[in-house]
């Protein structure tokens, strides 16, 4: 079964906040089988450079064909700018992993839940919300 999971490091966050990339930093990734273990995997080879990556969100893949992983980047891509993983020697070559705008993130929930209730009120972005953001945009 193929699932498309998100992690999130905070050594990664704090780094970005430090060169002004930003604190939103979130790896996207695809994987057959278990997200967990694929989690567990990235802090093994120390993905991006860090060792505490941890999964934020996973879905499966029901009803899609087989999914890819750079198909499911550049889905992403359309709404999320891409870390150059070439231009930063900081993460080592890593790929997959994007810079979030919180207000895009705020503006998909503020649409969603109009559309679902007539009563919408203001709500603090948390980072499940930003990877259940991530997936909904990865998977459409």
């Amino acid at each position: 079964m193929t699932v498309v999971f998100v992690a999130s490091s905070k050594a990664l966050a704090e780094w970005g906040a430090e060169v002004g990339l930003t604190k939103h930093l979130y790896k996207v990734g695809v994987t057959e089988g278990d997200a967990e273990a694929a989690v567990a995997a990235l802090n093994e080879r120390e993905h991006a450079g860090v060792n505490d990556w941890r999964l934020l969100k996973q879905q499966e893949g029901d009803g899609f064909e087989e999914i890819d992983e750079r198909k499911v980047w550049d889905r992403v891509a359309r709404r999320e700018k891409r870390v150059d993983p070439l231009y930063y020697p900081k993460i080592q070559g890593a790929e997959g992993i994007f810079k979030v705008k919180i207000t895009n993130v705020e503006n998909h929930w503020v649409v969603k839940h109009a559309l679902e209730s007539s009563e919408v009120l203001g709500k603090k972005m948390k980072p499940v919300d930003i990877a259940t953001y991530l997936i909904h945009n990865a998977l459409k």
